[in-house]
This record gives structure tokens, sequence and C-alpha cells, in this order.
């Protein structure tokens, strides 16, 4: 039976290494990126994945997985920069990054936790291509949000879009990374 707090833990690992590897690289350059940015780049790489679904071909190179932990990333440094505002420091110690990083993935984990609970897992009988339009489909509703300069009417507004993104991203890491997906997957061919 598979174990729901786990696998996300493990492809949190995964995000996380990368987010850290990245910051130590290029510091927190990303501080510089507008919301509106941050939710183009997360489109630009959904976008792609259902591309390259669609198409079978993918002549970049870097696969779908790379694609979804950018998403996951993005959209966590979306909530720090929702949080710091666009007038801090554009340069956060590493320590500093990393530690907002956990906090937005925690907050977004008990989010997942409470809706998987909910929902009874149904997120691993889906497709991923049914998950990763069901991302496109919160992105275009931060965007519509982002155009109405943050007001809504009963929407939870762009914080609730992002850690949704977050936890498809992730379930979507999870269908793809697994090993038991791996061996369902075989087993069904």
């Amino acid at each position: 039976m598979p174990d729901t707090n786990k696998d996300f833990e493990r492809q949190i690992t995964l995000c996380r290494e990368v987010f850290e590897k990245k910051a130590r690289d290029y510091g927190t350059s990303w501080r510089v990126l507008r919301m509106p940015s941050l939710t183009d780049q997360i489109f630009i790489k959904a976008n792609r994945i259902r591309s390259i679904e669609e198409s079978g071909e993918n002549r970049v190179g870097d696969g779908i997985v790379p694609e979804l932990v950018a998403m996951v990333n993005y959209a966590v440094i979306a909530l720090i920069q929702q949080e710091l505002g666009p007038e801090g420091e554009l340069e956060l110690p590493l320590d500093y990054a990393v530690e907002l990083y956990d906090k937005h993935i925690r907050r977004a984990t008990q989010l997942m936790l409470d809706k998987n609970h909910d929902y009874g897992e149904a997120w691993r009988l889906m497709r991923v291509s049914s998950m990763v339009d069901l991302i496109l489909m919160k992105i275009f509703r931060i965007k519509q949000i982002e155009d109405n300069h943050g007001k809504t009417l009963v929407s939870e507004g762009v914080e609730g879009g992002y850690m949704d993104i977050i936890n498809y991203s992730l379930f979507c890491l999870i269908r793809t990374n697994s090993p038991q997906e791996e061996a369902h997957k075989t087993k069904q061919q």
C-alpha cells in the first residue's frame, strides 16, 4: 500500500535540493521577479509538459520531471515573494531563503494532507495529464486574479492557487518517479 506522506517527502526533498543548489549558484536572483512573471514561469513549464504529452516529442532533452520540480519551486518562490513583498532585499542569505522555502512547503503539505483525507487519495487514480490540465486551470485563474489586481468575489485568491499547483505538481512527480507507480505501469503493459 502506498504511503503518501513518504512519497510526498521524497519528492519534496528532490525539489528542495534543486532549490538550494540553484540558490547557491544564482543567489536569490528570483527576488527581482514580479508575481505575474512567476505565474508565467509556471505556465511555461506546465504548457511544455502538455505539449510533450500531446506531441509525444521532446526536442529540448529535459524531461517532464525537471519541469514539475521547477513548477513546485516557482510556486514556493511565489508564496515567498507574496510574503516578503517587492520592497525587501534582493539577495537573501541562503539559510533564510531555505527557511522560507521550508515554511511554505510545510503549509502546502498540510493542505495536501487535509484534502487528501477528504478526497480519499483520488489523485492516485487520475492521469498525470489531467493533473497538468488542472495546474493550467489554476494558472489561468491566478492570471485572472492578477489582472483584477487581486480583487475576488468568492475565490480563495492566488495563495490557494499556488499551494494547489505545488500539490498537483508533487502528485505528478510521485506518479512519475515512484517505484510503486513504475511497478503498477509495468503490470498494466
